[in-house]
């Protein structure tokens, strides 16, 4: 079985899209576990089915905890389920699924997958991920594209479009609640990597994107969440010296645009301040 795994923020023509775009996609059986971070939201219910079940959070708990409830479910109904997790403003390529098992099956050193991400005009949004811990640079960088290989190894991986290999855990793998949202994607897959696990991106299948379709909506909160996870990640990942610099930078640059995108500098302060908050 595969088990596809989304969150529903107040996107529930976005998840309708999601789940029509699988049920032309494939003959294999699979689930989608939808996990609503909008409880009110009771639209998200239309959608429910013998192939689409649907779990409502007590509220919204951001993308990893909610990812989390998935997970767990799935763990418990079968540790050894390949679990394909999707942002819900992503859609599979065509025939995407009928190719997941059988590369795994070549492939099973794989602990966690991420795609190949395009665009809706085609262009690749993500094709694997790079981490200098020496000064703290977190990038995407295409590793796949221009390479004849079914995988490359890679440090981490997209949350849009990442593949957990359930069967390479012990115990059911999880997000740091920690996160609300962002960089739960990158640390989840250093965390994995510290325990030995093999992390790859490939481009023998993948998801069409909208790029922040959901969290543009909201641009004062993206920011502020954005800015916390970040600098939570660079305490964790990078040393003292290499944090203090880029703190100092992120707080002048704050400052300045509170004048000119008042919205995303007051944003950044107040993710600065959410991360002392944390502190003390």
């Amino acid at each position: 079985m595969i088990y596809l795994l989304t969150v529903n923020y107040y996107s529930t023509n976005l998840v309708a899209k999601l789940v029509s775009s699988l049920s032309t996609n494939t003959n294999i059986e699979y689930k989608i576990v939808i996990i609503n971070n909008s409880p009110d939201d009771d639209s998200i219910y239309h959608l429910k089915s013998d192939s689409a079940l649907v779990f409502n959070a007590t509220d919204n708990l951001g993308f990893g905890s909610a990812c989390n409830l998935g997970l767990k479910f799935i763990f418990a109904q079968e540790p050894r389920a390949i679990v394909w997790i999707v942002n819900p403003d992503a859609y599979l390529l065509k025939n995407a699924l009928d190719k997941v098992y059988p590369f795994f099956d070549s492939h099973p050193e794989i602990s966690i997958l991420g795609t190949i991400i395009y665009t809706l005009t085609n262009e690749v949004w993500f094709a694997g991920g790079k981490f200098i811990s020496q000064t703290g640079t977190i990038l995407t960088q295409d590793l796949i594209t221009n390479i004849n290989a079914e995988y490359i190894p890679c440090d981490w991986v997209s949350g849009c479009s990442m593949i957990i290999n359930l069967q390479k855990f012990c115990e059911c793998p999880l997000f740091d609640p920690a996160y609300f949202l962002y960089y739960e994607d990158f640390d989840f897959c250093q965390r994995y990597v510290q325990q030995g696990h093999l992390i790859a991106v490939t481009k023998q299948f993948g998801v069409l994107h909208e790029p922040s379709s959901i969290t543009n909506r909201y641009v004062f909160r993206k920011i502020r969440h954005s800015t916390y996870s970040y600098l939570l990640t660079l305490e964790r990942y990078t040393n003292k010296l290499i944090f203090n610099i880029r703190l100092i930078r992120l707080v002048f640059y704050a400052l300045v645009l509170i004048f000119f995108k008042p919205q995303i500098g007051l944003g950044k302060i107040h993710g600065l301040l959410n991360y002392w908050q944390s502190k003390f």
